[in-house]
């Protein structure tokens, strides 16, 4: 039961740690976005960097980690 806790709650944390480099990852039309803003908040083009492996790494280890000790678990 321990192990299941503990995947849930590695599997959970995943999660949020990716919804928070999502989310808090800088604004979307500042002054750091590739052009120039017309007329909205949105640029032009957003790009899915932020969605790739190299900054969501961590959240995925946890997740897998996570998985693997609720798999675990269950069998005991």
């Amino acid at each position: 039961m321990f192990l299941m806790g503990l995947g849930a709650l590695l599997v959970l944390g995943g999660m949020l740690y990716m919804a928070r480099t999502a989310i808090w990852r800088g604004s979307l039309s500042g002054p750091d976005s590739s052009r120039p803003v017309r007329g909205t908040l949105e640029p032009p083009r957003r790009s899915l960097r932020f969605l790739g492996l190299g900054t969501n790494w961590p959240g995925i280890l946890l997740m897998v980690i996570g998985a693997i000790l609720l798999v675990s678990g269950s069998g005991f």
